[in-house]
């Protein structure tokens, strides 16, 4: 296959013509959810040796860290005030700066490229649309506060850890609690009582029904992300010369946007995931674009991907990657793991 024929298939749609994605978005998603997966299989392996005594234990996946965003919040917050990077989680604060850093040029791509809660969202969603040929679409007078929950919960966060002083700040990432929260977060979902299965369900049906229910409602993360984003030099522009006023750009924005009467969107919510690109029937007239030039799916594609990797081999040669944390240390938090020593700080 040529370089052409093969651009031309990755840049091609998938979907129906209401839901309709650009393939290369896909197979990116798909690829980094296939990692996430992996990760967890080897984390799982690294708990089970770990439960068990046996040294040395199988190698412990960094990467998991990145489930750990409140970890890397707080880390990059002591960051700043110790000038130095802790060693129990520093991937997590590497990976929530990424993040953050991609944001500031391709937009909330994180969340529409790469998290596979994201992927799992949009999944469902395009379950329902399957099942009862749409999702149903929020009022806008209900959806903008709706909205305003995210950042509440990221309020929240950011207060409780600007509040604490540094030495507290340290004194918590330092913590038999935040040195073991990685296993307590694998644990929460390997061992997940009737409280966790009843939220996971609503969140499940919630998506089903809402294109990007978790995402545009209830996700820290993406709030934090979408604040990033305001500075990002790309946008989605219209051209209302060319536009003809089908509405599927509408039909198709998983947050809700008025993108058929906007001459540009340059807010917090859109992720620049350029479905409403892939759906418009009309050439160049949706498009991905800084003041002066575009961007097509292929080159944001290869642009958000060159970040990501730019960043994680960043992290690994700088040192900001493997935690500090010994095979005994983990072999001992883990034997303890129930005493009350490991408990929240905060409940103790």
């Amino acid at each position: 296959m040529r370089l052409a024929d093969l651009t031309t298939w990755l840049t091609g749609t998938l979907g129906v013509k209401q839901f309709r994605s650009y393939r290369v978005r896909l197979l990116v998603q798909g690829y980094f959810a296939l990692v996430s997966i992996l990760l967890g299989i080897q984390f799982a392996r690294f708990i089970q040796a770990a439960e068990a005594g046996v040294v040395p234990l199988p190698y412990r996946p960094p990467g998991v860290e990145g489930y750990l965003p409140i970890s890397g919040l707080m880390g990059a917050i002591d960051w700043v005030y110790q000038g130095t990077l802790n060693t129990v989680h520093p991937a997590a604060t590497t990976l929530i700066l990424l993040f953050v850093g991609m944001s500031l040029i391709f937009r909330r791509s994180f969340c529409s490229w790469i998290c596979p809660a994201g992927l799992l969202s949009e999944s469902l969603a395009r379950l329902g649309q399957k099942i009862f040929k749409q999702n149903a679409r929020v009022p806008r007078w209900l959806d903008i506060p709706f909205r305003g929950l995210r950042y509440l919960l990221l309020g929240f966060f950011l207060i409780a850890i600007l509040s604490m002083t540094p030495a507290d700040l340290r004194g918590f990432i330092e913590s038999p609690y935040n040195q073991i929260s990685d296993v307590k977060m694998f644990l929460f979902f390997a061992e997940i009582g009737s409280v966790g299965l009843i939220s996971i369900g609503l969140l499940v049906v919630g998506s089903v029904f809402i294109n990007g229910f978790w995402c545009r409602y209830l996700c820290p993360y993406g709030a934090l992300v979408g604040l990033g984003a305001l500075l990002s030099p790309f946008r989605i522009r219209r051209n209302a010369d060319t536009c003809i006023d089908c509405g599927l750009c509408d039909q198709v924005c998983m947050a809700n946007l008025p993108v058929a009467t906007r001459e540009s969107l340059k807010g917090v919510e859109c992720t620049g995931c350029m479905d409403c690109v892939a759906v418009c029937p009309v050439p160049e007239t949706l498009s991905m674009r800084t003041k002066k030039r575009g961007m097509g799916v292929a080159g944001y594609a290869l642009g958000v991907i060159l970040l990501f990797v730019a960043g994680y081999v960043g992290g690994r040669v700088t040192g900001m990657w493997e935690s500090g944390m010994s095979d005994q240390d983990y072999i001992e938090h883990i034997s303890r793991i129930d005493d009350p020593s490991y408990g929240h700080p905060g409940q103790r």
